[in-house]
């Protein structure tokens, strides 16, 4: 299996912006997917997948817009990194805990 592509920003909205143009020749939009994307040289899931990810982000499809999956992605980021964190201090409390239970050899 091959590493599939990874194409910055500027082409991403190049193709786009050529889909776009193209819809209005294309009898439907995965003609006119399979059409940009052989020009492009890509392949149509790449551009079928951004030209949805556009739809939902605008509101024009049903899904989870982009901010709102980003803002989940970092929101669990942080809870994993605070169940860390209460990990650490749950097990040091308990270390001092023991401590102060023991008698003072003073």
């Amino acid at each position: 299996m091959t590493m599939p592509k990874k194409f910055d920003p500027e082409m991403r909205e190049r193709a786009l912006r050529m889909l776009a143009e193209a819809m209005p020749s294309h009898v439907n939009k995965t003609a006119a997917v399979r059409h940009v994307a052989d020009l492009l040289g890509m392949s149509p899931e790449t551009l079928r997948t951004w030209a949805r990810r556009v739809e939902v982000d605008e509101g024009r499809a049903a899904g989870t817009p982009t901010d709102v999956l980003e803002e989940n992605r970092r929101l669990k980021r942080e809870v994993a990194e605070l169940r860390k964190a209460n990990e650490v201090l749950k097990a040091a409390s308990v270390f001092f805990a023991k401590e102060l239970d023991r008698p003072s050899t003073r």
